[in-house]
């Protein structure tokens, strides 16, 4: 018998529950953190963002790629042997990379619209990425 009240009692939480729950809203954004864990998972994201800097032609260790309009991005680095990239494809982005030490290197890759990403490594020989979707 004492499962009824208890099956009563959840239901009526699920539906309090549901019911606060605020309705989908038009625009957000998704942010998705990459950094390695090992050796192996280091070596492949710089392998990779040094297949992105062949393919986009990235003649520094820096770039700002921007394919849209309304965006703004900047990288700044203070050390030596830093790559950093900002790309940008939407509109209305806002991104930045900070880098201070040696040997670090980062991709913030922003896509749709209105993402904001603002990312600072400090030290020596950090790797890591972020992917941002707005909408």
């Amino acid at each position: 018998m004492t499962r009824k009240p208890l099956a009563a009692a959840l239901t009526a939480i699920i539906l309090a529950t549901s019911a606060l729950a605020a309705p989908a809203q038009a625009g957000g954004s998704l942010s998705i953190n990459l950094q390695p864990t090992n050796a192996d998972q280091e070596r492949a994201m710089r392998a990779g963002l040094a297949i992105y800097s062949i393919v986009n032609s990235v003649k520094s260790g820096a770039a700002v790629r921007q394919n849209g309009h309304g965006n703004s991005a900047g990288v700044a680095q203070d050390g030596r042997g830093n790559f950093g990239v900002v790309h940008q494809d939407g509109n209305g982005h806002q991104g930045t990379v900070s880098q201070r030490g040696n040997g670090n290197a980062y991709g913030l890759f922003q896509f749709g619209r209105n993402t904001s990403g603002h990312v600072a490594q400090n030290g020596n020989g950090r790797t890591g990425a972020t992917f941002q979707f707005g909408w």
